[in-house]
């Protein structure tokens, strides 16, 4: 961004505040467009859906490069390490270099593992926890249904009592 864009764009800012807009924007999409297609009614079982198809497949493949990582990129005790002890011993600055070099990839190698365990894992526990959510709010919404019927008063005239109760025991 150009210095003379940012100047433009804070006045900009400023015309708006003065001017009596609020003080915050909330950005969206227009209300026909968006990034996929208009959302549907939820039929009777509700629009909670868990697919973990694709999750899974990017637990997966977490897992499979977690593998690769550790087999293939470790230089822990390797002839790295030898040939850095080596050169420093016999008094050349690439020694310590190399040590650097060998230490910093170690240290970014176990970064980019413990990113890929956790989305491994991640994805491992991603569909029993939404499995509990759906089951959870299927719950709540079923009973939020049985008593609605219970309290509604409309299925009769006034005074008339609900027939959901039965009848009354004499």
């Amino acid at each position: 961004m150009a210095w003379d864009e940012w100047h433009q764009l804070k006045a900009e800012a400023l015309e708006r505040r003065q001017g009596g807009a609020t003080g915050m924007q909330l950005n969206q999409y227009p209300g026909d467009s968006g990034p996929g297609p208009a959302p549907t009614v939820p039929d009777r079982t509700g629009d909670l859906n868990v697919n973990q198809q694709d999750l899974s497949k990017i637990g997966s493949h977490a897992h499979g490069l977690y593998d690769q990582l550790w087999d293939q990129a470790r230089l822990d005790n390797t002839s790295v390490d030898k040939a850095a002890s080596d050169l420093t011993s016999q008094g050349f600055a690439l020694g310590s270099a190399l040590r650097h070099v060998s230490n910093r990839w170690s240290t970014q190698l176990k970064t980019v593992l413990d990113a890929c365990a956790h989305i491994s894992n991640h994805m491992q526990v991603s569909k029993k926890i939404h499995a509990g959510d759906e089951a959870y709010v299927s719950g709540q919404m079923s009973s939020i249904a049985t008593l609605d019927a219970g309290f509604d008063e409309r299925v009769g005239p006034p005074g008339s009592k609900n027939p959901i109760y039965g009848e009354k025991k004499k």
